[in-house]
């Protein structure tokens, strides 16, 4: 029998079809996900994944597997998995999702300056956790981003499977990627599941740190190269789940965010 672990969360039904939508890519090479045991409206039951001790070879693994698992692709920005059953939003942070297609922006600069950058300096705003100066430096982020100023390709293998938009995990941060020592290197779990940059994924993963952070980096590269100077915004791409941070849990992430969205104005 499998072993099991049972959690509870906003929309487990959601949450579920996030782990599914991933899930799809494995057969053709992409990261392992946890499976999805049994799901209803108040919990989520899925597979215990089994730890193992990072290594380089497993980083490089998984960052191969992870690059087939955003060549999945997704119908357009900000979209939700395949099955989705819920609000317009994801995660206690109701991190926006564009669930209808006619409201998609054309571009990811678009979606992240609306979705992500506005959204959250909107909300830490109205709670009075930013003044007026910082909601003008995240303004002027958002139309750099608007403006395409950041717009860059995908990487190779989402391209080439005919992709604009990436399917990527959406929360991943360090305590979501397991080495598992398997195949592809590492399991995820709780994603935040959408259609979006893959860029994006890869910097999540170096927010809190990651064991041999470079060489996912070098397997992805290799599998999938990226676009010219990727590493250069790695943290306009951090900004996302900082921002939200500072939204959920205030204290450093304030100044945090601030200091990532200077650095692109």
């Amino acid at each position: 029998m499998t072993d099991s672990f049972v959690k509870s969360g906003p929309n487990p039904l959601g949450e579920a079809a996030g782990l599914r939508w991933l899930a799809e890519a494995h057969s053709d090479g992409g990261a392992r996900i946890a499976e999805v045991i049994d799901v209803s409206e108040q919990r989520l039951e899925i597979e215990h994944i089994d730890s193992a001790p990072p290594s380089a070879a497993g980083a490089r693994a998984f960052g191969a597997a992870l690059a087939r698992t955003h060549a999945a692709g997704a119908s357009w920005w900000g979209c939700p998995p395949d099955g989705w059953s819920g609000p317009a939003w994801v995660g206690n942070s109701q991190t926006p999702l564009v669930v209808d297609r006619d409201h998609a922006k054309a571009t990811w600069g678009q979606f992240y300056a609306q979705h992500r950058i506005d959204e959250f300096a909107r909300r830490l705003r109205a709670d009075g956790v930013i003044g007026a100066d910082d909601a003008r430096l995240y303004a002027r982020l958002a139309a750099r981003l608007d403006n395409g100023d950041f717009d860059v390709a995908q990487p190779q293998l989402v391209r080439g499977a005919g992709h604009a938009v990436a399917r990527v995990h959406g929360d991943m941060w360090s305590g979501n990627v397991l080495y598992d020592g398997a195949s592809t290197g590492a399991a995820l779990i709780d994603p935040m599941a959408h259609g979006g940059h893959a860029e994006t994924d890869l910097a999540t993963l170096s927010v809190f740190g990651f064991p041999y952070l470079d060489d996912v980096y070098a397997g992805y590269d290799e599998a999938s190269p990226l676009a010219d100077g990727w590493r250069e915004r790695v943290g306009l791409h951090q900004l996302g789940i900082v921002i939200m941070h500072a939204h959920l849990f205030g204290g450093s992430y304030i100044g945090a965010s601030a200091r990532l969205a200077d650095q692109y104005v």
